[in-house]
Order: structure tokens, then C-alpha cells, then sequence
């Protein structure tokens, strides 16, 4: 069974696995709905999606007409402005053929110029408060990916009281001694703070060696595929701390993913990650 963890100060009880979305806008609808609806029968109560991942939200509606009430739904907006973030909030609920959801969260907010805006009195951050004191929203969020993100995310808790952030947690990437300084820090001050942290990439093996692989995969950075090395990867992401997991846009590893998820294997007996990742030839990359 999925363990489950509060969310944050949310009060909500997640599953420790979120489904990321990111995969629904290269399928068709039957596939989509075939796909969230095996996730939620595993025990996933938490999805998570955005208005940037091609037609996902559209593609949930029909999902989230019959479990509304059953899940804890998030999405995002790349949308630095306050209208046009507050547009992108009114289009999602329409495309997901929803009054409200869980959270929302201003989507991979890293570069300097675009948080500055985020931040400002014409920003998206008064937009997506302005919907939370609406009830169309109940908490709010920020996401990023690369080196800097943790960083950035610690500048953005200082800005503003973010109920949750999500950047990439893997054994590659902590292996940059800035990345995990910055990483260590933001999980202490998440702890201190309550805020929710969500883990992505956690499966992640490396780029793509080419643009013309990459363009024909599932995923844009190459997953790990074999049960033992995905069950290490979630274990060790798990040992980082109350974590959540938000799933891989590659569905052809859901079903490794959840079952490495439920059973967590102890990352510290009989591996040894150093020889794992030599092995598997894990890239320190910033993606």
C-alpha cells in the first residue's frame, strides 16, 4: 500500500506518491483516463498537473467528473503577470470542468527577472492570492527544476508563507555539493515552516544522448527502468525526509514506480550507492 504523509500544513493526507500529469498531453483520452484511473485504484489520492503540459487538464476532465471529491488537486502557472496568472487560473478550471482546486503553484520559477515580476505588485503571486481568498484555491505553491532551484525556493519562503515547493531530489544530482548545501538547508527551513516538499526526478538516470532520442521518448531525461534500481532511487528520496514523490511522466514505469513506493526499500542495507551509480552510469546533470 502507498504510504501516506500530511501535506504540509495543509491537513491533508496525501499519498507519498503524487501523479505528475506532464505525461497526459502525448496520449490519447483513453489512455489518460485508463492511467489516472490506475493510479487512483493503487492509492494515489493526489495529482498534480499544468496549464503548460500540453492538453493534460483537458484530458483529467472526464477523470475528475466521477473522484472530484476524492483527491487533492493541483496545478500551476508559468504566467509571470498578475492578469495573465489570473487568466491561466480561470482557463484550468475550465479545462479540468472544475470549481476550484487544492493548490496552485507559479510553474519552475528560477530565473531572476521572472520571480522579481512574480513578486511584484503586478505579479502573478497577488493573482494567486486573490484566488485563495476567493475559495477558488485553498493553498499555494512553487515549483522549479536545476541547480538553482533550491536556492530560489529559499529566497521565495523568505518573500512569501508558500504552503509547498517541488524541485528535483535524486542520488545524481545531490552528488553537486552546492546543489546539496542548498537542497539541506531548504529541507530544514521546509521542516521549521511546515511547508509541504515535493521530490521530481527521482528516477531520473540522465539526459538523452540525443535530441532525436529525446524527441521520441516519453520523458525529457532518461528514467531508470529496472525494479532494483528504481527501488533504490524512491528509497533514497524517501530517506531524504517527509517527501513526496510526483511521478514520472513515463507511465510505463508507474506501476515500478508505485510498487517500489509501497514496499521502500532501506536505501542504507546491502547497497552501496557509490557502485550503483557508477554502474548505472549516473550523470550529474542539471536537468
Amino acid at each position: 500500500m502507498i504510504p501516506q504523509l500530511q501535506f504540509g500544513r495543509t491537513g491533508h493526507i496525501s499519498s507519498r506518491l503524487i501523479f505528475g500529469a506532464a505525461g497526459l498531453g502525448s496520449c490519447d483520452q483513453t489512455f489518460a483516463t485508463a492511467t489516472l484511473e490506475f493510479a487512483l485504484s493503487k492509492g494515489v489520492n493526489h495529482f498534480d498537473t499544468a496549464a503548460s503540459y500540453g492538453d493534460a487538464e483537458q484530458k483529467m476532465a472526464p477523470f475528475l467528473s466521477r473522484h472530484r471529491s476524492n483527491i487533492f488537486l493541483a496545478t500551476k502557472t508559468g504566467d509571470r503577470s498578475y492578469q495573465g496568472a489570473k487568466e491561466s487560473i480561470r482557463r484550468s478550471l475550465d479545462r479540468m470542468g472544475v470549481d476550484n482546486f487544492e493548490l496552485i503553484q507559479l510553474h519552475n520559477l528560477t530565473l531572476r527577472d521572472e520571480w522579481e515580476l512574480a513578486h511584484s505588485h503586478d505579479g502573478a503571486l497577488r493573482a494567486l492570492i486573490e484566488a485563495k481568498e476567493e475559495g477558488i484555491v485553498k493553498y499555494i505553491g512553487v515549483t522549479g527544476h536545476g541547480f538553482d532551484v533550491a536556492r530560489r525556493h529559499i529566497e521565495s519562503l523568505g518573500e512569501f508563507n508558500y504552503d509547498s515547493v517541488l524541485f528535483p531530489y535524486n542520488f545524481a544530482m545531490l552528488q553537486n555539493s552546492k546543489y546539496r548545501q542548498d537542497v539541506t538547508e531548504l529541507l530544514e527551513l521546509c521542516k521549521v515552516k511546515s511547508v509541504a516538499v515535493q521530490a521530481i526526478k527521482t528516477v531520473a538516470k540522465g539526459n538523452w544522448p540525443s535530441e532525436e532520442v529525446k524527441a521520441k521518448s516519453f520523458s525529457w531525461y532518461e528514467t531508470l527502468v529496472d525494479q532494483s534500481d528504481i527501488d533504490l532511487a524512491i528509497a533514497f528520496a524517501l530517506a531524504g525526509g517527509d517527501l513526496f514523490i510526483n511521478s514520472s511522466s513515463d507511465y510505463r514505469i508507474l506501476a515500478s514506480t508505485i510498487e517500489a513506493i509501497s514496499k521502500r526499500v532501506d536505501p542504507t542495507t546491502n547497497f552501496d550507492l557509490d557502485s550503483w551509480s557508477a554502474n548505472l552510469g549516473l550523470e550529474v546533470l542539471n536537468f
